[in-house]
């Protein structure tokens, strides 16, 4: 099983947890809610160390870092993401509401037990009720959290001492851990309960294949994002922009494989100079933008968020989404050293600023997991096109192939 990569585990979790709900299996059913209550509320206790974890540390790296186009990078790649993010909003709010216009009265009032009465009486019955239950109340809020992890961030990065960076280095790699050996592993198990209590409930299938929807728009509008950032970056640079987005496949299809911004570097990095973009730009920009750079992501978190709000019956304000997708642009620096990690760090943001409880949120675990390799191959893809950008700001041209021997200091 563990041979198995995240997504082919997530997909076995979500047919056998279909599987069994249509057994109507009471005894198994019980005891996998036993575990999706407990785990959940795990869940919910690690969200604000995650959020410290992730952000704290994030921000001081970037604080610490030097170099006059630092902030320059910063302010591209924000913008960069939450135009993706207000894109997706864009784009969802009128399509969601032409391909989901049953779900959001059906779907999830048939398969959230929250959702209607009949559905809370039959999923909640003596039958289904939990073995037993363990409450794990978090340390603190998520907005004290976020708070705390900002004050420790800017602080890490004006300190001239190295304790309290060293501190929230080894609660990130705590955290890291904790999300590999503990949520990563067991979220194909808790997948698969949630739909097995969701479909003893209802009808899974109609959802399903309206989440297949929601995956369809959110890929387009991935190649849509990497076709405007490459169109302003080749027209700044007076290059082709397809022959730069062709120079980039190699990173787009290495992140597919590894879901993991941090880890496909190398070969954005590599890709990023065959385009021409100086060694010393490329070498700056490419890490960094790997940390704050999230288009895809943002797109997919966007996207399905609003799916899952519109089958449920929420409301879907203008001012709160615009409100989660900037405050998306800071909790998710340096999530993605992790794969999934974007939606870890998002996790508080969906449950205090949308009002997403502990099954909605794992509902969106599964989801963005789902298509995580997508998203963060968007990522990388659009981070060689903010070099291209960053690399004309600096005043270099691009040259044809990484030939340059020039080393001037350009980030000192």
């Amino acid at each position: 099983m563990k041979k198995l990569g995240l997504l082919p585990r997530l997909i076995l979790g979500i047919v056998i947890g279909i599987l069994l709900g249509m057994s109507g299996n009471i005894p198994i059913l019980r005891t996998m809610l036993t575990f999706n209550g407990i785990f959940g509320n795990f869940l919910q206790f690690i969200i604000p160390l995650i959020i410290i974890g992730f952000v704290a540390p994030g921000i001081g790296d970037l604080g610490s870092k030097a170099g006059k186009l630092l902030g320059m990078t910063t302010i591209v790649a924000y913008i960069s993401t939450m135009f993706a993010g207000m894109l997706a909003y864009i784009v969802n709010i009128i399509l969601l509401k032409q391909i989901l216009p049953q779900a959001s009265k059906h779907a999830l009032e048939k398969m959230l037990p929250q959702a209607n009465e009949h559905a809370l009486e039959k999923v909640t019955s003596v039958k289904l009720q939990a073995f037993l239950t363990i409450d794990m109340p978090p340390i603190m809020g998520v907005m004290t959290a976020l708070l705390m992890a900002f004050i420790l961030g800017i602080g890490i990065a004006v300190a001239k001492g190295n304790a309290i960076k060293d501190v929230m280095g080894e609660l990130q790699g705590i955290v890291e851990k904790i999300i590999k050996n503990i949520i990563i592993p067991f979220l194909p198990v808790y997948v698969a309960g949630v739909f097995a209590s969701l479909t003893y409930a209802g009808d899974v299938a109609h959802t399903m294949s309206m989440f297949a929807k929601v995956f369809a728009i959110a890929l387009v509008l991935h190649i849509v994002i990497l076709t405007i950032q490459y169109g302003i970056a080749g027209g700044i640079a007076g290059r082709n922009p397809l022959s730069l987005m062709k120079t980039m496949l190699p990173a787009y299809l290495t992140a597919i494989g590894t879901q993991s911004s941090a880890a496909t570097i190398p070969v954005t990095l590599k890709q990023t100079k065959e385009n021409g973009v100086d060694e010393e730009i490329a070498d700056f920009t490419i890490p960094l933008c790997a940390t704050i750079h999230l288009s895809g992501s943002t797109i997919t978190l966007v996207s399905c968020s609003m799916a899952v709000m519109m089958m449920n019956g929420m409301e879907i304000t203008f001012s709160n989404m615009f409100g989660f997708i900037l405050m998306l642009g800071i909790t998710m620096i340096a999530a993605p050293g992790v794969p999934g990690g974007a939606v870890m760090a998002a996790l508080g943001l969906l449950g205090t600023m949308l009002g997403f409880n502990s099954q909605l949120q794992s509902l969106m675990i599964a989801l963005y997991l789902a298509q995580d390799s997508f998203g963060t191959a968007c990522n990388v893809t659009g981070d060689g096109a903010l070099s291209v950008i960053i690399n004309k700001i600096a005043g270099f041209s691009l040259t044809p192939k990484v030939t340059m021997s020039k080393k001037t200091n350009i980030v000192s």
